[in-house]
């Protein structure tokens, strides 16, 4: 995927990769359709977040939508990693979300410290 590539695009294409996922998930019996529930709220809550963070109101307001999107983050991170572990969906076949998550987790992480430091000055 294009590093540079906006936030915004990249985290709503992130969503629509779990929402995809999340649809297979559902076909399948058993935990894996209960535990989809859980990575579809927190995948496409990243974006969401994100885009609301470009109309915010306020610095602060700003911020705060992206330190829940990195929260969402790392909570897709969590559910990716259950699914890997317990083998409901094979690693290879996941590793380019858990890439694609791992380096949203690092942007958003970063315009974060940039926001602070910013506001510090």
């Amino acid at each position: 995927m294009n590093q540079h590539q906006h936030i915004t695009d990249r985290t709503f294409n992130f969503a629509v990769r779990i929402v995809n996922l999340c649809k297979i998930l559902d076909e399948k019996p058993g935990v894996g359709r209960v535990l989809y529930k859980q990575l579809i709220r927190s995948g496409t809550s990243i974006g969401s977040n994100v885009a609301e963070s470009q109309s915010a109101q306020s610095k602060a307001d700003f911020l705060s939508k992206l330190q829940i999107a990195l929260k969402e983050a790392k909570e897709t991170k969590y559910w990716l990693r259950i699914l890997i572990t317990t083998v409901i969906v094979e690693e290879h076949k996941l590793l380019p979300l858990v890439t694609e998550n791992e380096e949203i987790i690092k942007i958003i992480a970063a315009i974060v410290v940039k926001t602070k430091q910013n506001e510090s000055k």
